[in-house]
């Protein structure tokens, strides 16, 4: 059965209200949480930036329910130390967390004052990266000389089973490429005919594991206000890449988003009052064959959302509403 979980997104809300947040929608019926990690926000009108793996620790505690974390090793972050943070977590809460890699954005990146590399550049360096952790969960004495570099670092706390690495991709391309190293498949919601190629790129060149999505949606009792949260919130993240990829800072999303249409909105965020719509979409997205679909309301009030969600959607895709 597929699991439905909350994503919990730190560019938007205070830790401390995501915190609550997240503990409601345990409560609510979500099945598990998932966590951003950034240092700048898409905008600067969503306003927040909480480091996500303090955050995640006290999440862990205050549920039951299984998280895992998109993020960008290379960069902003050493290696050896995200395999610290996955091995510290994966310890303490065993088999309830795992860690999505990608190659990250410049506007999280540049802060280090080192140069934005090419996307291939990239693609190298994370994958150096994930070999780089996965020999130090393991239990392996990691030196290492490329584009990262290790100097025989060795992890003394670790999980007794190593959680696992997920993939991070939004292109056909890069999902086939994810399959030589992935334990599983993350992206975000898109046409089901991506979507479709997405999956079949990936399990053709033999990826394995479970497949997540991420769904961006508005949902609010009135049209009007479904439109204006996801105009107000997500308007700077229509651009596909690489400008999304390539962009420094929030005030670069808000300049170049300034005169984004609606109708551009809504081709990457689910934006409706109707909660019928909301099951139809998630509908054809299970079709697909994901295993976790982690729901995103774009707006920075959740409670609304989480009850509606917890009480009238998940039943309905769980069959029993």
């Amino acid at each position: 059965m597929t699991v439905f979980g909350f994503h919990a997104s730190h560019e938007q809300i205070h830790p401390r209200a995501l915190l609550d947040a997240v503990v409601h929608a345990e409560r609510a019926g979500f099945d598990a949480a998932m966590s951003s990690d950034h240092f700048s926000p898409w905008s600067e009108r969503q306003g927040q930036s909480g480091f996500a793996w303090s955050w995640l620790g006290a999440a862990l505690q205050a549920t039951n329910l299984p998280f895992g974390v998109v993020n960008a090793p290379g960069q902003r972050y050493h290696p050896a130390i995200i395999a610290q943070a996955i091995g510290t977590l994966a310890a303490m809460y065993p088999g309830r967390f795992w860690a999505a890699l990608g190659t990250g954005e410049a506007s999280n990146e540049h802060i280090t004052g080192d140069g934005w590399p090419r996307k291939d550049v990239r693609n190298a360096r994370l994958r150096e990266c994930v070999d780089v952790i996965r020999a130090l969960l393991a239990g392996e004495e990691v030196s290492h000389d490329g584009l990262v570099r290790v100097d025989r670092a060795k992890l003394w706390t670790r999980p007794e089973q190593p959680p696992a690495l997920i993939g991070a991709a939004v292109s056909v391309a890069t999902a086939r490429w994810c399959a030589g190293w992935a334990d599983g498949l993350i992206t975000v919601n898109a046409p089901t005919a991506h979507l479709r190629q997405m999956i079949e790129a990936y399990r053709g060149a033999g990826g394995r594991g479970p497949l997540h999505l991420q769904v961006h949606l508005s949902w609010a009792r009135e049209q009007a206000e479904a439109e204006r949260i996801a105009y107000d919130q997500w308007r700077g993240n229509v651009f596909a890449p690489p400008v999304c990829w390539d962009l420094d800072t929030a005030e670069h999303f808000d300049v170049v988003s300034e005169q984004v249409p609606m109708e551009r909105v809504r081709e990457v965020v689910n934006v409706s009052a109707d909660l019928g719509r909301h099951v139809g979409w998630l509908e054809e997205y299970l079709d697909l064959g994901f295993d976790q679909v982690a729901l995103h309301h774009v707006g920075q009030e959740q409670r609304a959302f989480i009850d509606t969600f917890g009480a009238e959607v998940l039943p309905k895709l769980r069959g029993v509403g």
